[in-house]
């Protein structure tokens, strides 16, 4: 995207923190949030994360007002929110079906909020051409909205919150309905608008791979609760527990056993002699799939990797990788995924044969069972 607008502009106003304290939605018996504390950072994009029915789109509509919690306080920085209608909040949204206008064009469309905001038609027309350059729709100005394609209509959507220059902006699944290609393409685009806007973002979505890309912090939300909250890799290396582990990422979570020195093992094989793991507790070990690597010798070095035998279910190849489902133990399944540039030498692995993969004790993660 053009760089157009930049966040040290004198005119431009600061982004916002937002605090979030017990906040609290229930439908009937069913709480939909449950007691949320949230701190959101000034200028961050901050990705609410989970399942659908987890609370997350509940949550982004209560920060921007359009619905009113049962109990709890959203603050914008010092002032308290919860009694403030949206339209006064000075919120930017995107909404996941766009909301756009049919009968008005590409520029009508971005004018929309300015002319609410009773904004002088040449300063209008001058930040409306801003955003269009911004978005990279400076020639489609007088297109009506069903001239254009999905990712030009995502465009208009951001390019109409962002126009009259809210210190908060808020997107519910902007781009779940665009293919596969466009939506990755629009990831990174929307990643470097908001680093030239700085402003403070709260982005919904249940792909997890999306978050990962896009966020300074992502926010796991499931059954109303925050499970983590923390930056893409520490979220990705160091899950709280097995819900977080499963959600993101690919992961092979396997049942630990304690011996009486406290250590935990897995089949025999010594995975951590931590003390820092709660006696009282069972633990389970995460394993990544491309954390694993083929090994020819199973009598490898025990202190650097743990060792695992066992025999190929499946060999899928996927361009430049391959996915490998191999069986340990007689009751569980390893997955493995390497680029096929360079481990050429497995795409003849076929069903039924042996192998032995190794797991970098470095790269051992272990998570309390329970929630």
């Amino acid at each position: 995207m053009a760089n157009q607008i930049s966040n040290k502009s004198s005119d431009t106003p600061s982004a916002l923190p937002i605090s979030i304290r017990g906040l609290t939605k229930k439908y009937g018996r069913l709480h939909a949030l449950d007691s949320v504390d949230l701190e959101i950072k000034s200028g961050e994009f901050l990705t609410l994360l989970g399942p659908s029915g987890s609370g997350k789109t509940t949550l982004l509509m209560a920060i921007a007002g359009f619905n009113r919690p049962d109990a709890g306080s959203v603050r914008f920085a010092e002032t308290e929110m919860i009694l403030t209608p949206p339209h006064r909040r000075d919120v930017g949204m995107v909404f996941q079906s766009y909301a756009l206008f049919p009968h008005m064009t590409v520029a009508e469309n971005i004018a929309f909020p300015l002319k609410l905001r009773r904004v002088g038609s040449g300063e209008c027309a001058d930040r409306v051409a801003a955003a269009l350059a911004t978005v990279q729709l400076s020639d489609l100005g007088e297109r009506k909205i069903d001239q254009l394609s999905g990712g030009q209509r995502q465009r208009v959507a951001l390019a109409r919150a962002f126009v009259f220059r809210p210190r908060i902006l808020l997107m519910d699944e902007p781009l779940s309905a665009l293919d596969k290609k466009l939506r990755e393409q629009m990831q990174i685009e929307l990643k470097h608008l908001h680093r030239q806007l700085g402003v403070t973002t709260v982005y919904v979505t249940h792909d997890q791979r999306e978050a990962l890309t896009m966020s300074d912090r992502i926010a796991i939300i499931n059954h109303g609760r925050l499970t983590q909250v923390d930056t893409p890799q520490a979220i990705y290396n160091h899950p709280a527990n097995s819900f977080v582990a499963d959600f993101i990422g690919e992961s092979t979570i396997l049942p630990l056993s304690r011996d009486d020195s406290g250590k935990l093992l897995f089949e025999g094989h010594l995975i951590s002699s931590s003390p820092t793991q709660d006696s009282g507790g069972a633990w389970s070990l995460v394993i990544r799939p491309e954390r694993l690597f083929f090994i020819q010798d199973s009598a490898a070095d025990s202190e650097q990797a743990i060792v695992f035998d066992g025999m190929v279910k499946e060999f899928v190849f996927q361009g430049e990788t391959a996915f490998v489902l191999v069986s340990i133990a007689d009751k569980y399944n390893l997955s493995v995924r390497f680029g096929t540039n360079s481990f050429s030498s497995q795409n003849a692995m076929q069903p039924g044969d042996r192998v032995s993969l190794g797991l970098h004790r470095k790269d051992v993660i272990v998570i309390p069972q329970s929630m």
